[in-house]
């Protein structure tokens, strides 16, 4: 029967990080990879996580599974983080995932139960596991246009333009902040023209939030999705705490389907629960039983947020430092944009050519449609890099 398999395509990522790997220049800079990184090139466990896993080890008492979407201390920490006051709790379903991408891919499975016919509009571009997930689960995709390449900011004239064409039982997937692989984000002024497209056309929003924290702050970076939830009759939410409480490996996230009808809250949750058993039964608990206690413990949570806000900040500065340097090597402005976008990453606006020439003769590696991660830098390596984009022509 295997004869029939036929080999996938390598994870562009994935196959970077293996070239990374196997170069043996000195200097040489990783900016592919998105994982935050300390100036010692260290992705930590945060302070406020390890005290908390210090506990649970000291006064965990079984293993024994919880439930079938998680903690449900773990759902209302996450949805007090995400939400906030903008909804009441009645007003959402929440499960536990295993990460950020267990709750993307729950979502679109929940919504292509509720409609088989679904489509779902998908920023260009986009997280790129976005669209492998969509296509192992033959739902349709519609792109709709989001960066401009030349300016190297939103093209928000565009994005309405195409969002017109949804329709009812369609999604719009949106990014809750800190976009993915671009960096340019909606001001808040621009996502309320978003809600109001979408009450024109009934689809419904799935906004992807794994860098609340990063961009400009825990607050301002959830009052997008906020805003969305509080607007919308229905919105679904995927949340990754991977970035901002650094729990890659213990894949940590969750799925929220809020509803301003409370009487369809039940079926969603019953249905949250059906697919975590379809897919594996009970979800990860470690990484949410320590998010949780950073979450309600207020020593902790002070900890956490000072710790988050160290790491939002010092990307900050990486940003304007890296747009000084190009400015006075460039004796332009051009990428002033740099400083602007937020969050881990940005898209440089360099051709494929001139990417391969920043790997090849300047042992800077990032992904082939130019998004680099910030968090790879530190202040010794910016003017490194900026010498080397300048001379890569790009």
């Amino acid at each position: 029967m295997f004869e029939t398999l036929s080999t996938q395509p390598p994870d562009k990522i994935i196959e970077l990080m293996k070239f990374y790997a196997d170069d043996p220049r000195e200097g040489k800079i990783d900016l592919g990879v998105g994982v935050y990184k300390n100036p010692e090139g260290v992705t930590p466990v945060m302070r406020a996580i390890k005290a908390a896993e210090k506990r649970l080890w000291e006064e965990q008492t079984t293993k024994a599974y919880v439930g079938l979407v998680g903690d449900p201390a773990f759902n209302d920490a996450m949805v007090e983080l995400v939400l906030g006051d903008a909804v009441t709790r009645a007003q959402v379903a929440s499960a536990a995932t295993p990460g950020g991408t267990g709750a993307v891919r729950q979502a679109f499975e929940l919504a292509r139960m509720a409609r088989p016919d679904l489509r779902v509009f998908v920023s260009d571009p986009t997280w790129p596991n976005h669209l492998s997930i969509l296509r192992h689960l033959k739902i349709e995709t519609v792109p709709y246009r989001y960066f401009d390449s030349a300016t190297c900011t939103v093209d928000f004239e565009g994005m309405r333009e195409d969002l017109a064409a949804a329709r009812p039982g369609d999604i719009v997937l949106l990014h809750g902040c800190c976009h993915n692989p671009t960096g340019a984000n909606l001001t808040l002024p621009q996502w309320g023209q978003v809600v109001a497209l979408l009450a024109e056309t009934s689809a419904t929003p799935m906004i992807d939030i794994a860098y609340q924290g990063f961009g400009d702050g825990l607050e301002a970076d959830a009052a997008p999705t906020r805003l969305v939830a509080s607007s919308c009759p229905e919105t679904l939410i995927a949340a990754s705490c991977s970035k901002n409480f650094g729990v890659y490996r213990e894949r940590t996230g969750a799925l929220m389907a809020v509803a301003q009808d409370t009487d369809r809250v039940a079926a969603l949750q019953d249905n949250l629960a059906y697919l975590n058993r379809q897919n594996y039964s009970f979800p990860p608990d470690h990484g949410a039983r320590a998010v949780t206690m950073v979450l309600t413990d207020p020593r902790l949570r002070a900890d956490w947020e000072a710790e988050l806000e160290e790491m939002r900040t010092g990307m900050l500065r990486l940003r304007e430092q890296l747009a000084a340097e190009l400015r006075a090597r460039s004796g332009s402005d051009r990428f002033g944009f740099i400083a602007e976008h937020r969050g881990m990453f940005s898209r440089l606006g360099a051709t494929p050519e001139q990417v391969q020439r920043l790997r090849d003769d300047h042992g800077v590696y990032m992904v082939g449609d130019s998004r680099m991660n910030i968090a790879g830098l530190n202040e010794r390596t910016v003017p490194q890099l900026a010498e080397a984009i300048v001379k890569a022509g790009v």
